[in-house]
């Protein structure tokens, strides 16, 4: 089955959004897999078949039956608003759902987040609903609250629950910040210690050159505040190759490690 005058079939199509949206690859990425899945396309006619997509998507939710059945049996909605952007610089499909069924009630891409933009949007939900519009939930984005008040300003509008949370913790999550900055200036040296053992394959060495790629990954390793605080892993996972080195060098007899020399 295929789209009129289309050269590729829906299940291209439904894989090349699939990849997209729930594996959040790339273009240049998806082209790559259909290519090895021999798909002979050209990497701007994924670009189109992605924008195909996103129109079917939107097709799908304009207009559905059952959906519009759903909504009548529980007599009001509570809109929630969200952009998904896998590529900075590229379209930003928007989603507006309801939280109370779960369902889709608009998905569209736009290349700009302005406020009129924002408006049509959430004009074009409500004028398709059954039932009122009792409550929205959005992230902060200012062209969004000034959206929503224009559009809907006699209703409720909640930011997140991740956001009001971000904001809550953002003291704790500057000193983290702070802390962790600290605390990698005293391990980061271990450039000198990896060039000194280049070409060495004795098991001293192999076993030193983990411990430099481990500290080397807690340094890089960074979490999603203010779900993980980053300065407070990286200084477990310090703590927890410190202790290691401690255990070996105690198995082979090495004398204790003063003080100054386990701070450098």
């Amino acid at each position: 089955m295929a789209l009129p005058q289309a050269e590729f079939g829906l299940d291209v199509i439904a894989r090349i959004g699939a990849l997209r949206y729930q594996q959040q690859r790339t273009v240049p990425e998806i082209h790559q897999d259909l290519r090895a899945q021999g798909v002979d396309i050209a990497e701007r006619t994924v670009t189109n078949l992605l924008e195909r997509y996103e129109e079917l998507v939107s097709a799908r939710h304009a207009d559905d039956p059952a959906v519009r059945e759903r909504l009548r049996a529980q007599g009001r909605v509570i809109l929630a608003i969200d952009g998904l952007q896998p590529d900075v610089g590229h379209e930003v499909l928007w989603l507006l759902r309801d939280c109370l069924s779960g369902e889709i009630l608009l998905a569209r891409s736009l290349l700009s987040a302005a406020e009129a933009d924002l408006s049509a949007l959430v004009r074009e939900v409500q004028a398709g609903l059954p039932v009122p519009i009792t409550g929205v939930i959005s992230d902060g984005q200012q062209s969004l609250r000034r959206a929503i008040a224009a559009t809907l300003p006699d209703v409720p509008h909640q930011l997140c629950q991740f956001h009001y949370l971000r904001e809550a913790a953002l003291p704790i999550f500057e000193a983290d910040r702070h802390a962790k900055k600290e605390l990698k200036k005293r391990v980061r040296d271990i450039r000198p210690i990896e060039r000194e053992l280049a070409g060495c394959d004795d098991d001293d060495a192999v076993a030193t050159r983990g411990y430099c790629q481990a500290v080397r990954s807690a340094l890089t390793d960074d979490g999603r505040p203010p779900l993980a605080a980053s300065g407070l892993k990286l200084v477990e996972r310090i703590e927890a190759i410190h202790g290691s080195i401690k255990r070996v060098g105690a198995k082979r007899g090495c004398p204790k490690t003063s003080p100054a020399s386990t701070e450098s």
